[in-house]
């Protein structure tokens, strides 16, 4: 929903998963230690609204919760971005929760936490990240089997360099499903560069 707009992405280390298509293998360790402090400095010299909190698996991190709920109390747009394998419950309501539900082909599908359905709001989204027709499948399957669309927007995503864009969106209008096609504007607009 916000592809586009300038936003801000603050990338937090770690993830206890190892999804086939991570292309965030840089964020599993290393970094800069910050306080909350540091980065709401930090962010608010990028002079834009919207915040992303992503990863890694940013809820794998003790002060995630503290974190977006500082970036929220500052007036920004926030938005966080989890693999969907810990609990969203506790998430801060003024956080725009975008939940992805592992496919198959991400060798995590057995980690989905799909009691997290039970905690979206209208305003939050579902995305799979999809890496061939198999995937598809199985995901239009959830889809309908789990009423996905009336909780809130759910988004298909081609797996960068895996799933052709113009072929999820064939399969899509043939199938009329109510989702969003989403794609890596970053990756679009610069490659696989980190940090952008």
């Amino acid at each position: 929903s916000r592809i586009g707009l300038p936003t801000v992405f603050v990338r937090l280390t770690g993830c206890p998963m190892r999804c086939t298509y991570c292309d965030t293998a840089y964020a599993f360790s290393g970094g800069s230690n910050m306080g909350i402090t540091q980065i709401l400095e930090k962010v608010a010299s990028f002079h834009t609204h919207y915040v992303t909190v992503t990863g890694g698996e940013p809820l794998a991190q003790k002060a995630c919760h503290e974190l977006l709920e500082a970036l929220c109390d500052a007036g920004y747009s926030v938005s966080l971005e989890t693999g969907g394998a810990m609990n969203i419950a506790h998430v801060d309501k003024r956080v725009s929760v975008i939940l992805d539900i592992k496919t198959p082909a991400s060798s995590e599908e057995k980690n989905n936490l799909w009691s997290n359905l039970n905690h979206l709001k209208s305003t939050d989204e579902i995305k799979f990240v999809l890496c061939n027709r198999q995937d598809y499948d199985w995901a239009k399957q959830k889809l309908e089997e789990l009423k996905l669309s009336q909780k809130c927007p759910v988004l298909f995503s081609p797996s960068y360099q895996d799933l052709k864009p113009t072929d999820l969106a064939a399969w899509v209008l043939e199938d009329q499903l109510p989702v969003r096609m989403q794609l890596q504007l970053h990756k679009i607009l610069w490659g696989e560069k980190p940090g952008v």
